[in-house]
């Protein structure tokens, strides 16, 4: 496949409620947290919810090539309500921010390896919630970039 290209890319973890966010630096090697965005569900239709207008934000202000978003697989491998929820929100996502390319990647166990290490850390209670959507998306951001590099 070669190198992975040079670039930014953002991590999205979809949730019901929250979008956690998280970047790679340009060489791809190491994603951190950005930022937490509340999911607008109250978006009519034809307009671009604020979740995904953040993101078009984002995606400007650190210029980013790319955009992964988590697919939660059922452990199984099988794809249920959540993952198809957010292939439908990553298909909008992909035409609202065209034509940067949307990714989607198994997240399997993103939220709880993120939790954990988060508790870990001493982090828990509203403290955790505030940030657990951020850390899942470092987690599949981070997969991703690492399976990248394991191609090469």
């Amino acid at each position: 496949m070669g190198e992975l290209s040079r670039g930014v890319r953002l991590g999205v973890d979809v949730g019901q409620v929250r979008v956690g966010v998280a970047r790679s630096d340009p060489h791809g090697i190491l994603a951190t947290p950005l930022v937490t965005l509340a999911r607008d569900l109250t978006a009519a239709a034809d307009a671009v919810p604020a979740d995904m207008a953040a993101l078009v934000d984002l995606i400007a202000e650190h210029e980013a090539v790319e955009v992964i978003v988590g697919l939660p697989v059922n452990l199984s491998g099988k794809h249920g309500p959540a993952a198809t929820n957010v292939s439908a929100y990553a298909a909008r996502l992909a035409d609202v921010i065209a034509p940067v390319p949307v990714a989607l990647t198994d997240e399997r166990m993103s939220t709880v390896v993120a939790s954990r290490r988060l508790a870990e850390r001493g982090v828990r209670g509203k403290r955790q919630r505030a940030v657990v959507d951020q850390a899942a998306a470092v987690e599949i951001l981070q997969s991703w970039l690492d399976a990248q590099r394991r191609r090469t």
